[in-house]
């Protein structure tokens, strides 16, 4: 009863100035009413063309309204939460609970070492006793080169976690922290010593790349560690048995830095493969690592983060522990998820990849209506909750405390052996992993399947978004790089809506009512690839027949129409730029990229999950490339767009494009010859005029640009062939 008088490590507070968002959705739902309204009263003769594409244009928009009425349920309620680390300092600093920290990588060529490490040593620099920290890195390249800039990190770590505790440095990713930094120190010793750091870690990059150049590790630094000797046996990076190291055993006392500080576990594995089993992506070396982490560390917490989100925030961790420790309301908190930033995001964020809305409003509203979901990076878990365990109200308030520190009795050679049977492709058949255990198996996004799970099993999760960014990372700097990221992301939530764990079934009676209507925020994306692809196409089809969708400019039925677009628009701006502190120009490519993305990722991922269904494909996990050329850096810094490849999805782009300037400059040259009234075919003409205005980029990659980033001739000549089929199609 006594903790229950403790003040609490963190608070809760509802976002202000929610009546502004309130009194439009209501003035807009009033405006939505008159539409349908007209849209019933004025149905055209049946069995003609106009028919047709009238009824289109309702279930479109009906679709439309279902859809802005989740945005809705998601924006009604959010909430905002603020953490106190000197409360949690003065309560829990000497019985501060294990943290594993996991980092993820699948590919050297995409995700080079040396942004690996940098967020390796970014984690490992955390403010947090280093004795009570362990981690872990996932290589699913199974990469001696990976393998080698771990070790060069390990060394490197000795004087990097001093250097960072001396300075209080921020962020403690080297590469980060020497690219913003300023050699600014007044004292001329500690500006020796800092230019002395950037040496030492310059050359330590020197070396790494080099390396990776070279394509292969030497002979002469192969004979310095035992590890190497494991890739003799390495056919392929598919096929290969598992190789765990251990470089830091945290439980050793000769393994301190060079202040005499201990270091924390560090430890390296590439778990089996082999081409009868499937690996299971992301989420199969995940629950590799908590099984093996469970025999070494076993902290009550694991921290996950993809190889290129180095920590921002050397007090994440802190942060985190106040919900998780929280006396009151922490027992059941599955996970505190952080947002995703970036750090090489342009003025205007040319590719809309800050995931602005996102961070600043979406989970912020999930979080008010019950928990944001599992993004699979920058999260903490409760080990219990991520195991499968599920939440118990009684008896389960002390959780965090409770490590068991038997197995540390072993040495680090023999842990090694016997931990790598707990990465064997055969150790999880017939087992729970992957269905109740670990991260769920069978779809491409996975985290938020298991994430849905972990609340369905009677846990709740945390949004956090401190003043200071916890993690960041690399963004996609070309339109393709984008375009199949969100492809991933659209493909796999949707297989969510159409398997068994839709929200609406897995978590009916589990999870509140508003939290299953806030995640078709995200697994209907693909779903709005159909009703998107026929209102840029099928409007400005019409107008080269004249037919009309829309009332007149004059008639009182258009007043509903102009007001909800102009008051969505006007909102949709404000909100963006007021809580992303964005500009006008980003709030407009925020819209451009809303419209590509539901025109060609979600409708690859929609079309890839029926096509699924019928046994036609598989899903396939795609890395999104993390690196790119000094032309295409250029022209990302300058905002040109980026096409350069031909791919399916340009071609989309493309069509709709040719689609739209043909028929806008047809109607307007129809109206000068023949003189007709502009009225009633005026917001027609309007909304044509401004898709076109919206692809003005794509015009310029089509017909103005002559660098290597311009749009194909291929795909010009295609798409101008289907733009051409659709004319015919239109005039049939």
């Amino acid at each position: 009863m006594a903790e229950k008088s403790h003040a609490p490590l963190f608070e809760t507070k509802p976002a202000k100035n929610l009546f502004i968002f309130r009194s439009y959705a209501v003035s807009v739902f009033a405006g939505i009413i008159f539409i349908f309204c007209y849209r019933v009263h004025h149905l055209p003769e049946p069995n003609t063309a106009a028919r047709w594409a009238w009824l289109g244009a309702f279930f479109s928009e009906l679709w439309f309204v279902i859809y802005w009425f989740v945005t809705v349920v998601v924006r009604w309620n959010p909430v905002h939460r603020r953490t106190f680390k000197d409360r949690l300092s003065q309560r829990y600093e000497k019985v501060l609970p294990g943290i594993d920290i996991f980092v993820c990588t699948a590919d050297p060529v995409i995700e080079p070492p040396t942004m690996v490490i940098n967020t390796v040593l970014s984690v490992m620099a955390y403010n947090y006793p280093p004795d009570k920290m362990s981690v872990y890195l996932s290589d699913d390249g199974c990469s001696d080169l990976t393998f080698y800039a771990m070790l060069e990190a390990s060394r490197f770590s000795k004087k990097w976690l001093p250097f960072c505790r001396k300075f209080n440095v921020e962020p403690r990713s080297p590469e980060a922290y020497f690219k913003s930094a300023a050699e600014s120190l007044d004292d001329s010793l500690k500006r020796q010593e800092w230019l002395s750091m950037k040496n030492l870690y310059e050359d330590m990059k020197q070396r790494i790349e080099a390396m990776a150049e070279l394509g292969r590790v030497t002979d002469d630094m192969r004979e310095q560690h035992k590890g190497f000797l494991e890739w003799d046996s390495v056919s392929s990076r598919r096929d290969h048995q598992t190789i765990f190291q251990i470089l830091i055993d945290g439980t050793d006392s000769t393994a301190v830095d060079d202040e005499g500080q201990p270091l924390p576990t560090l430890a390296y594995l590439a778990r089996e493969k082999r081409p009868q089993y499937h690996h299971n992506f992301k989420a199969g070396a995940m629950n590799a690592l908590i099984r093996i982490s469970s025999k070494i560390s076993n902290a009550p917490i694991i921290l996950n983060v993809d190889c290129d989100m180095y920590s921002n925030n050397s007090d994440s961790v802190r942060d985190a522990l106040c919900f998780l420790l929280d006396e009151e309301n922490g027992h059941d908190i599955a996970y505190v998820q952080y947002p995703q930033n970036f750090d090489n995001l342009t003025e205007n964020d040319l590719y809309s990849s800050s995931l602005g809305l996102i961070n600043h409003v979406e989970f912020h509203g999930l979080d008010g209506n019950g928990g944001p979901m599992y993004i699979g990076t920058g999260c903490f878990h409760r080990r219990d909750a991520l195991s499968g365990r599920k939440y118990m109200p009684e008896g389960e308030t002390d959780s965090l405390k409770r490590e068991r520190h038997d197995q540390k009795q072993d040495s680090a050679r023999v842990l090694e052996e016997t931990c790598k049977t707990l990465a064997d492709c055969a150790y999880e058949e017939n087992t729970d992993w992957g269905k109740e255990m670990g991260l769920n198996y069978g779809c491409t996004v996975e985290d938020v399947l298991t994430g849905l799970s972990m609340q369905c099993r009677g846990w709740r999760s945390v949004f956090f978004k401190p003043e200071r960014n916890a993690f960041m990372g690399v963004a996609p700097t070309t339109l393709l790089q984008s375009l199949v990221q969100h492809k991933r992301w659209s493909g796999g939530d949707f297989q969510i809506t159409l398997s068994r764990h839709c929200p609406f079934l897995y978590g009916h009676g589990k999870i509140p009512l508003k939290l299953q209507i806030c995640y078709c925020n995200y697994l209907l994306w693909a779903a709005n690839s159909l009703p998107s692809l026929f209102y840029v196409t099928v409007p400005s089809l019409c107008l080269l027949r004249g037919i009309s969708l829309f009332p007149k400019v004059s008639n009182l039925w258009g007043l509903p129409f102009m007001y909800v677009i102009a008051a969505t628009m006007v909102y949709s701006a404000t909100e963006f730029m007021w809580t992303c502190g964005s500009t006008l120009r980003g709030w407009w490519n925020d819209q451009r990229m809303g419209l590509y993305r539901r025109t060609t990722s979600h409708l690859f991922g929609f079309l890839d999950n029926i096509l699924g269904l019928l046994g036609v494909t598989k899903s396939t996990f795609v890395i999104t490339e993390k690196v790119a050329g000094d032309d295409v850096s250029k022209r990302y810094k300058q905002e040109l767009m980026e096409f350069g490849t031909a791919s399916p999805m340009f071609t989309v782009l493309t069509t709709i494009a040719l689609i739209n300037v043909s028929c806008l400059i047809g109607t307007m040259l129809s109206l000068a010859m023949h003189g007709h009234a502009i009225d009633q075919l005026a917001m027609q003409i309007s909304w044509c005029g401004l898709l076109v205005y919206i692809n003005l980029p794509l015009y310029n990659g089509l017909f103005s640009r002559e660098d290597e980033g311009r749009m194909p001739t291929s795909v010009t000549y295609k798409s101008a062939i289907f733009a051409l089929l659709a004319f015919a199609l239109a005039w049939v």
